[in-house]
């Protein structure tokens, strides 16, 4: 059996879930899982996730949790990666507060913007040692990356090591099944093809399969578009996503498009200069924008983590078991067995999509079996979509570049180049907002010069 490694095993409650969808596999149940930490309070708290979710699902794998990370690694063949460097506390308050004294404001900070390009700089470095690590001990290891910012992981690693790698997200089903619940579609019917950069990927097509009929549902999202936009937030979702969270801005897109994006409209507020802005609180009470959201679900996570632990460690209930949507489980079992499946996963553009830059990571159909992760090419995506992708790109690129050269002055460009830094601050401010948040974060950043 293959030996599949947590990196970040502290973040329990997604543990939890790629745990019991990898052990609910009876092909992978017996698999050694190596659970790794840098916090032992919360590597202690997933180890007894893990054994619980073993004992309900009868499953017996081998589950070690260790805080040396190249032990864990060592002989590995898949390594999933899920860390926060800096955690809630305090990387994220700092990515939160400082902006806020500058009089810019995001909602989830963890992709673009100021907070996603500071997320980078502290997070590229600690993946890269990863990598170096997986490279040295491991089997061969295929990396399955779920931390953000996934496009400009992905492209620093695919810039800097060999580990053959796929980004991981959950936006584009997710999305998928919340269209086909505004529409009264069932999940298993829906049928599409998405393409694009990850968080801002595009459905060129989004259709219904009933039998020997494939229904074109663009024409029912068109209809629905007119009708006031549905909330999102709901006690299930394990990301503290709760209260309110309308999908006005999508929705909007959508209109003004023609296609629909696949992440929240929480995230995608923040990454264009058209919602966000200190002077129009109408457009944020209209497009029912929930600024500091990313921080509320953090404070939600630890509460919902205190609480499992409590309940797990005082051994007074069984963990319930419930099947996820995330791709991880199912690449692992395909890999194992040849099983085709198609993932929708973050690769690098090698002759994928050609109207974006080669190299980009860029977010795609994955064909996974014996072979491993093989991406489908797309051809060119709708001009418009791949323009409003590039102001994003820029970033990407310019903050990549600026943790592998230790440049500092692309950190300045990355920020002067975002659509809503550079919409809210003019350039001084954003010079200023940049040396202050490279100081708060101190240690944690890459040496830049």
């Amino acid at each position: 059996m293959s030996k599949i490694t947590f990196i970040g095993a502290g973040s329990t409650v997604f543990a939890k879930n790629l745990l019991g969808d990898i052990l609910s596999l009876p092909e992978l149940a017996g698999s050694t899982i190596s659970l790794h930490d840098i916090d032992e309070e919360r590597l202690r708290t997933s180890k007894i996730v893990a054994d619980k979710t073993a004992s309900t699902l009868r499953a017996t794998p081998t589950i070690e949790a260790t805080t040396d990370r190249r032990a864990a690694l060592d002989g590995a063949s898949y390594v999933v990666t899920m860390f926060q460097v800096g955690g809630y506390r305090p990387s994220t308050v700092i990515d939160f507060e400082l902006p806020k004294k500058h009089g810019l404001r995001q909602t989830i900070g963890d992709t673009l913007g100021i907070g996603g390009i500071m997320r980078a700089l502290r997070t590229i470095p600690v993946l890269l040692d990863v990598c170096r690590d997986i490279e040295q001990v491991s089997n061969d290891a295929v990396l399955l990356n779920y931390v953000n910012p996934m496009a400009m992981l992905c492209w620093a690693v695919s810039r800097s090591c060999s580990v053959p790698t796929i980004g991981l997200c959950h936006s584009v089903q997710h999305t998928a099944a919340q269209l086909g619940d505004d529409l009264g579609v069932p999940e298993h019917e829906l049928r599409y093809r998405c393409a694009g950069i990850n968080h801002m990927a595009f459905y060129l097509s989004f259709e219904q399969q009933r039998a020997d009929t494939t229904i074109d549902l663009y024409p029912l999202l068109a209809e629905r578009a007119g009708q006031p936009a549905p909330h999102r937030g709901n006690r299930n979702r394990s990301d503290g996503g709760f209260e309110g969270l309308s999908d006005e801005v999508r929705y909007e897109m959508f209109r003004r498009l023609g296609y629909f994006v696949t992440e929240s409209s929480e995230h995608f507020a923040e990454y264009v200069p058209w919602f966000i802005k200190r002077d129009r609180p109408d457009l944020i009470e209209r497009f029912g924008i929930p600024l500091d959201e990313y921080p509320r679900r953090c404070e939600n996570q630890i509460a919902e983590w205190e609480s499992l632990r409590e309940r797990l460690t005082g051994n007074r209930s069984e963990l319930e078991v419930t099947p996820s949507a995330e791709y991880g489980a199912g690449i692992i079992h395909s890999m194992e067995t040849g099983t085709p499946r198609v993932v929708y996963g973050n690769v690098p553009n090698h002759g994928l999509i050609d109207n974006l830059p080669d190299g980009c990571c860029v977010e795609v159909p994955c064909l996974i079996d014996h072979n491993g992760v093989q991406a489908t090419p797309i051809g060119s995506l709708p001009p418009h979509l791949a323009a409003l992708m590039q102001t994003n790109i820029n970033v990407q690129a310019l903050t990549v570049e600026a943790a592998l050269s230790g440049r500092r002055d692309h950190v300045y460009h990355a920020a002067m180049l975002d659509p809503h830094t550079g919409a809210e601050l003019d350039l001084d401010r954003i010079w200023t907002l940049v040396d202050e948040l490279l100081d708060a974060h101190g240690d944690m950043m890459p040496p830049l010069s």
